[in-house]
């Protein structure tokens, strides 16, 4: 594992929310480094700094002092536009509540990251065979014309999983992805985040479930916007591995 690429490093990367006495210290001086193929979850309770973590790493935020490389470019201090540019071709988000538009198919919510993607010279037929064969490949050929509403809570998900891996990104962000669904359908989400990560993918994932984090491969503990604990995950190094075997084998 040491010897694959950083994917994420951040060097005394501290945000402070507020000024004089309303300051707030979210992240406190975070040193953390995850590598190419590693599956990590993040847990802790309220107020811990997992959240301000996960904004900084979508580039959805930047740190007060410190620093963020993203696949070996810092991003501490780059503008909106290009944040925005990085967002949509080197990062994959899936929320808890979806996130998908309510009038439009699933297809058509898979298709979407690529209309922005302004490095992406595919054709529009091409665009619709890449989403097509994403969507298989998240269990959904089936389902590709359906709306939203016409999904489960899970089917839902597995549409935001494909629209997050569309333009192919360095990294995957899932924060809390089994919140909104029953513990099959959330079971079913994870074996799939487990199926990519057995093909490369990175993911960092946000959540309270104990049970969803026995998943990753590793876990890291945040409490008062310091990492308490990081440890490798025996059941999820084990469980991974032997998908990434099965992979391999197919």
């Amino acid at each position: 594992m040491t010897d694959r690429p950083l994917i994420i490093q951040t060097i005394e990367m501290t945000k402070i929310y507020g000024m004089g006495d309303a300051q707030v210290l979210a992240l406190d001086s975070i040193n953390i480094e995850i590598r190419q193929g590693e599956f990590v979850a993040v847990m802790g309770p309220s107020g811990s700094g997992k959240s301000t973590l996960m904004n900084i790493l979508g580039c959805l935020d930047r740190p007060t002092s410190g620093s963020y490389l993203l696949a070996g470019e810092d991003v501490s201090r780059l503008d909106k536009k290009r944040l925005a540019a990085i967002r949509n071709q080197r990062l994959g988000f899936v929320f808890q509540s979806y996130n998908l538009l309510a009038r439009t198919s699933a297809l058509e919510n898979v298709m979407l990251p690529m209309l922005y993607n302004h490095t992406n010279h595919l054709t529009v037929e091409d665009q619709r065979q890449r989403a097509l064969q994403t969507l298989e490949a998240v269990g959904l050929a089936d389902r590709v014309h359906h709306l939203p509403q016409e999904l489960s809570g899970g089917q839902s998900q597995r549409v935001a999983i494909a629209r997050a891996l569309i333009n192919e990104p360095v990294l995957i962000l899932a924060d809390e992805p089994t919140g909104n669904l029953d513990t099959r359908s959330g079971d079913e989400i994870m074996e799939v985040f487990c199926e990519l990560n057995a093909q490369g993918k990175t993911i960092v994932m946000v959540t309270h479930d104990e049970e969803i984090a026995e998943y990753a491969q590793r876990l890291v503990h945040f409490r008062d916007g310091r990492i308490e604990s990081d440890r490798q995950n025996g059941k999820g190094s084990e469980r991974n591995s032997s998908q990434e075997q099965a992979h391999e084998s197919a």
